[in-house]
């Protein structure tokens, strides 16, 4: 049936985000092994993974179309103003104020996707900015007037990001990415000919190498299989899992563990993504049933797919 089918599929979705999310919190870990500028290491990353996704399409179709393009432009200032933010304001602040995307992506949404966020959004919504909050607690303050407005615009770039990729649900998002490498490989490696050149050693090497396949990579191609089988409002909460996940990794590493406050506000934020994800399944479900069973009893073919 078109329901039960819609439903497995908005699931695989949501299941292709959330190891999105994760490949994308490795970033932290592999940076702090780098010890190069980060336009070399937003560059170099971005170049590998515009070859690892070059092999992986093939044959890529870059219409310059406006999604397409709009996706690409997003998706490139999104990893330079967040790059730029690390370094002008402090990483908690910054990965905070990226997250204002939910919201935009919310407003951006009702205006060029006719998704209009449901009452869970809403509620998911507060959920994860008390969570935010209460994760980074400790470490708020102490950044640049600067450093904040461009996490501020790396918030905006990334809701931008996502609702130009869902505009492409009928398409194949993985061209924008394959774009968006190509613009910040041009634009960064460029501006780090201005800087000292990095110091390339084995390690260094198998981290950039690492983020580049997989941490933006392999990312990449799970984010395209998922965008097409959810609302862009589903997609950009369950990409907040991903600062979460972040301090995961360097605890798994390293040991530094988290603080109660990180602890109790990651958990808020993967309940508020999981239950409004539950509820919304289950609403899209309840309402398939009821069109299937309507009128003349004959089984009608429903597309529950948006909202």
């Amino acid at each position: 049936m078109r329901a039960s089918s819609s439903s497995r599929d908005q699931t695989l979705g949501l299941a292709a985000l959330a190891v999105c999310a994760l490949l994308w919190s490795l970033a932290g870990l592999f940076i702090k092994i780098i010890d190069w500028n980060p336009m070399a290491i937003a560059g170099t990353r971005s170049a590998i993974a515009g070859l690892f996704l070059l092999a992986w399409i093939r044959k890529p179709r870059i219409t310059f179309s406006f999604p397409q393009l709009g996706a690409g432009l997003s998706s490139a200032a999104t990893m330079l103003l967040f790059v730029y933010a690390n370094k002008a304001t402090t990483s908690a602040n910054a990965i905070l104020l990226q997250y204002g995307a939910p919201i935009y992506t919310a407003i951006l949404g009702i205006f060029l996707l006719k998704e209009k966020p449901r009452l869970e959004h809403f509620a998911a919504f507060l959920a994860v900015a008390a969570g935010m909050v209460l994760f980074f607690l400790g470490d708020l303050g102490g950044g640049s007037l600067l450093g904040d407005l461009a996490g501020v615009a790396s918030g905006v770039t990334f809701a931008m990001y996502y609702v130009f990729l869902r505009m492409q649900k009928d398409g194949s998002p993985l061209e924008s990415n394959l774009l968006a490498h190509g613009f910040t490989a041009v634009i960064a490696l460029t501006w780090a000919c201005f800087l000292p050149a990095p110091k390339v050693t084995w390690a260094s090497g198998a981290a950039i190498v690492t983020l580049g396949v997989f941490q933006v990579g392999l990312a990449a191609v799970f984010l395209s299989f998922g965008i097409k089988r959810v609302t862009a409002i589903q997609g950009i909460l369950v990409a907040a899992i991903e600062p979460i996940a972040n301090p995961v990794w360097v605890f798994l590493a390293t040991g530094e563990a988290p603080g109660p406050n990180s602890i109790i506000g990651g958990a808020i934020i993967i309940a508020a993504v999981l239950a409004s994800s539950v509820v919304s399944m289950r609403r899209d479900a309840l309402a398939a049933e009821r069109a299937l069973t309507s009128g003349s009893g004959t089984p009608m073919m429903v597309d529950s797919g948006s909202p």
